[in-house]
Formats: structure tokens, C-alpha cells, sequence
């Protein structure tokens, strides 16, 4: 059971405020929305949990961007306004297709060196999302996660020399049962996040209902949506607006830290990821400052994929970290 759902018009999205549960994984995808430095979101879980529909729904739903940053092309400008990208990078993409590579048709035929670009190019300014990507090759994987972190594309090949744009929020899913991501990699997500098939039975009537409902008439049903889009458009850029002038206060800093410390987070990544969902956060709540309640709500995503497995400690990361948190509530 599921939100994936289905239907052949492919200018409707399913609304993102229609996703039935999976609240950890929306929550997670508005921070990225709001502030795309967080370094994506990497969404563990079963099979056919809505995890693609959530982002491509959250693509929908964004405003139109200026054409000049929706993807790149060639490097010539655009004008007007594009909707916001959201690609789908498939497991057999060589790392040509992923970067970009020379153009044999025009190198070919007109013997003119020209730069074809790749997903990462169509990618920008909008979501570039790998489903399985725990079965990705590592280097595609660290490939992938340096240009996000970085914002910018560097080809050098064939005498070709590119440099472009490609700032995106990086969206990764997987089933551990599946294969494991190298932590090394894991590390530099984000935000993780954990979905599972709804077990309540109120719940799953009401994801079948809704399924349903968009499949024979997706017009109608997103309609019936709009009043809630329009608020979570509007918490969005709240967000944005207010994440420039948010404080974080020394408290928040330092329970952050106390926390990392408390369940053995290795380096400072946990606390700055922990500083910047935070903040975020406080932004989409429309708060003036980041308090110790945020960096709470944000603990679990931004730290659980940080931690070293302890052999005398059989409880999952998730667990560790909730009851380091009672702990320090004590």
C-alpha cells in the first residue's frame, strides 16, 4: 500500500498535501526546499511509499523559475519563466550521461567540439532524484554528491573543457535489505529519513481513496487541493524569506553539540547539518529565532545516518538518538 499513484496525464501531479502520512519525509523535503545547502535527502525504506511521488509533487507544486537557472542547455540565455526540474537519474546512467560529454552528432558532422549536456544540467534549479541509489556505483555516488555540495559542474574531456551551473536538491532512496550505502557517502546526505508501509488500517483506506480519486480524474481531484498547496506554497517562501535574518542562539548552538557528543556523531557535519535544518525549520514555522524545541524536531533525520554502529548497543540509530534526547531532557 501506498501514495504512488498513477495516471496517464502527465501535466497533472499527484498534491503534495494529498500524501497520506509520511510526515518525517515531507518534513524532510520542505527543509530542502527552503534551504537546498542541507545536502539533500536520503529517504530509506519500503517499496511503493510515495517516496518519488513526494518529490515530484513538491516540484509541481514550487513556482515557475526564471528560465535562465531551469536547467542548462548551452549556455545561451533564456527568458520567460520554466517550471521547476525534477529528473529522474536511472541506475544504468554512465557517467557521460550524468556529467555531459562531447557531442559526436555536431563533432561528427559539422567537426564542431560541443558540449552535450547531462542529467546534472537538466537538473538545475530544481530536484534530481535516484531511486535505489544504494545500488548506484560509488563514484557515480560521489560524483553526484560533490556537484551538489558545490552548485557547479566541471567537464574535462575530449578537449572539452565546461564549467556550468548545477544546484539542485539531491534526493537518494533505498531499501538497506537491498544493499548498504558506503557511510563514507551516507555521511554527506543531509537529512535521512525513514518511510515505511502504513500499517494503520484507517490510513491505507484512505490512501486507496485518494489514489483513486486523482486516477480518474487527476484535474478534479488536484482542485479539490489547491486551498492546502497554496498554504504550504506559502509556507515555502516564508521560509525562504525569513532563513537570511534567523538566529541561532548560543543555547540552541550548544545543545546541538551536547547532542552530537551524547551519541558519539563523528566530526562536525552532524552539528552543522543540525544548525542548518534547524534554522530552516524555525523559518518554515515563521519563528524569529531557533530554539532547542527545532534542533529536537530535526535531531533524528539530521543525525541517524551519522552513527557508528555500536556492537554493545543492538538498538537502531533512531532509538540512540530519541533516548539521548530523553536523557538530556532529565
Amino acid at each position: 500500500m501506498s501514495n504512488t499513484c498513477y495516471t496517464d496525464d502527465v501535466r497533472v501531479s499527484f498534491p503534495f498535501s494529498a500524501i497520506v502520512g509520511q510526515d518525517e519525509m515531507k518534513l524532510a523535503l520542505l527543509i530542502a526546499a527552503v534551504d537546498a545547502r542541507i545536502g539533500g535527502v536520503m529517504v530509506f525504506g519500503d517499496r511503493g511509499t510515495g517516496k518519488s511521488t513526494a518529490v515530484r509533487a513538491l516540484a509541481a507544486l514550487l513556482p515557475p523559475i526564471a528560465a535562465a537557472d531551469a536547467g542548462y542547455q548551452d549556455g545561451s540565455p533564456r527568458k520567460g519563466k520554466a517550471a521547476v526540474p525534477f529528473v529522474d537519474l536511472p541506475l544504468g546512467a554512465t557517467e557521460d550521461r550524468v556529467v555531459g560529454a562531447l557531442d559526436l552528432e555536431r563533432a561528427l558532422g559539422a567537426g564542431i567540439k560541443a558540449f552535450e549536456p547531462g542529467l546534472l544540467a537538466r537538473a538545475n534549479g530544481g530536484f534530481l532524484y535516484i531511486d535505489e541509489v544504494n545500488l548506484l556505483e560509488d563514484h557515480i555516488v560521489d560524483l553526484l554528491l560533490d556537484v551538489a555540495a558545490s552548485g557547479e559542474n566541471v567537464v574535462e574531456r575530449e578537449g572539452l573543457s565546461v564549467r556550468h551551473p548545477a544546484r539542485f536538491v539531491l534526493v537518494g532512496s533505498g531499501n538497506p535489505e537491498e544493499g548498504e550505502l558506503r557511510p563514507q557517502l551516507l555521511d554527506r546526505f543531509g537529512l535521512s529519513v525513514e518511510v515505511r508501509t502504513p500499517q494503520d488500517l484507517k490510513q491505507r483506506v484512505e490512501i486507496l481513496k485518494r489514489c483513486d480519486a486523482f486516477e480518474r480524474t487527476p484535474e478534479v481531484f488536484a482542485e479539490t487541493w489547491q486551498r492546502a498547496e497554496r498554504k504550504t506554497l506559502k509556507r515555502i517562501a516564508r521560509g525562504r524569506d525569513k532563513l537570511a535574518g534567523m538566529t541561532v542562539p548560543d543555547e540552541a548552538l550548544g545543545f546541538a553539540s551536547q547532542l552530537c557528543v551524547a551519541v558519539g556523531a563523528d566530526g562536525l557535519r552532524g552539528e552543522l547539518t543540525l544548525m542548518r535544518a534547524g534554522r530552516a525549520l524555525a523559518a518554515l514555522d515563521g519563528a524569529d529565532e531557533v530554539t532547542v524545541d527545532h534542533i529536537r524536531k530535526v535531531a533524528p533525520m539530521a543525525l541517524r545516518h551519522r552513527l557508528r554502529r555500536n556492537v554493545l548497543d543492538e538498538t537502531g540509530s533512531t532509538v540512540r538518538i530519541e533516548r539521548a534526547l530523553e536523557e538530556m531532557a532529565a
